[in-house]
């Protein structure tokens, strides 16, 4: 990832019948990175997607696309191109026709037209699919179709709008995997919308979590997983377990604090939190180790929901104070429901927040 912003967002505003739903918006996006941007339906994500490319109009502040003001320019005038989540193909067009739409519209000469969708072609993989038609390809083909398309006209910038939703699951995460490597090999910047965490924190290298058109967390995948800045955030990426707590004294290096009724632990932060302060911690369920048998500073408490997911147990633990905690274990031990067990919290995996 370049230092070089290539999209920069200044105070974007956009109103929809007197209702804004993004005010005051501004992100800088890198040339060669992918970002993603998370959020729930509604959030505003796709309306941002939307103002980058030309498509919806900024109500007021600045679009800016390779240090050029592109606020009032024309979208089929941008240097982005965009991958709608229904793949928008030709139905009546090849594959190799449908590739190449886009150059013919630009009246590109038809020898470098030839050569760029072979490229393009053969780069996602479809070589010896050229003459067929959208409706002889699979899902998974027809993703792959649109992404040539999009990248055959050598875009600075390539837009992502929910591309793999409508992909089966193992197909998807298939997928993922192909987007990033291709991204990585084109250099090409790629903003990506979604409200799926899987696909985010697996494919990009900064996340912009959205919530009712503001950036609540921009970070890496592994920060924000870590290292949520709220509980919003904490809530929002996976699974995890929001505890109330309270801070007993600060200790060096971080504080004590009491949860779960009578619990004290000691946790790790550079945070500056006031005695007797009411908080949250947040822990990841894979980050509390499961026993039958007593550990030291643990907690006693019943199994009362257990599934298995392939590669671990995810289990829902009742702990005394009528609170439940979640727990993800690799433990082969058979743990049933109605089971008595230990759990003990990582102290270097706790975070704390503010409520």
């Amino acid at each position: 990832m370049k230092d070089n912003v290539i999209v920069k967002l200044e105070n974007v505003s956009k109103k929809f019948d007197d209702k804004y739903v993004i005010k005051n918006f501004s992100l800088d996006i890198y040339e060669g990175e992918f970002i993603t941007l998370l959020g729930s339906s509604g959030c505003g994500k796709t309306t941002v997607l939307r103002m980058i490319s030309g498509l919806e109009n900024v109500t007021s502040g600045k679009v800016y696309i390779d240090s050029k003001d592109v606020t009032n320019v024309d979208a089929t005038k941008r240097e982005v191109n965009t991958i709608f989540q229904n793949f928008a193909l030709f139905p009546k067009m090849t594959v190799k026709e449908n590739v190449a739409f886009g150059l013919r519209m630009k009246k590109v000469e038809e020898k470098e037209i030839e050569k760029k969708v072979s490229f393009a072609i053969d780069l996602v993989k479809l070589k010896g699919y050229e003459n067929r038609y959208p409706h002889d390809l699979s899902g998974g083909q027809q993703q792959r179709v649109a992404i040539a398309r999009g990248i055959v006209m050598n875009p600075k910038v390539l837009l992502l709008d929910e591309s793999l939703c409508s992909l089966d699951l193992k197909l998807r995460k298939s997928m993922q995997i192909e987007l990033k490597k291709l991204q990585k090999k084109l250099g090409i910047t790629f903003i990506y919308v979604t409200h799926a965490q899987d696909e985010a924190l697996s494919m990009s290298d900064r996340i912009a979590i959205i919530n009712k058109g503001d950036i609540v967390q921009l970070d890496t995948p592994e920060n924000i997983y870590n290292h949520p800045k709220n509980v919003f955030v904490a809530d929002f990426i996976g699974e995890a377990n929001i505890i109330p707590a309270k801070v007993i004294k600060k200790i060096d290096g971080g504080i004590n604090v009491k949860m779960l009724e009578n619990f004290l632990i000691d946790i790790k932060t550079e945070e500056e939190f006031e005695k007797g302060e009411d908080i949250k911690v947040v822990v990841r369920p894979e980050d509390i180790a499961v026993s039958k048998n007593e550990l030291v500073g643990s907690i006693k408490g019943v199994i009362i929901d257990s599934t298995y997911s392939g590669n671990s147990t995810n289990l829902i633990i009742d702990i005394p104070g009528d609170f439940d905690i979640k727990v993800s274990t690799t433990d082969e031990s058979k743990f049933r429901e109605n089971e008595n067990v230990y759990i003990k919290f990582d102290s270097n995996k706790i975070v704390p927040l503010r409520k």
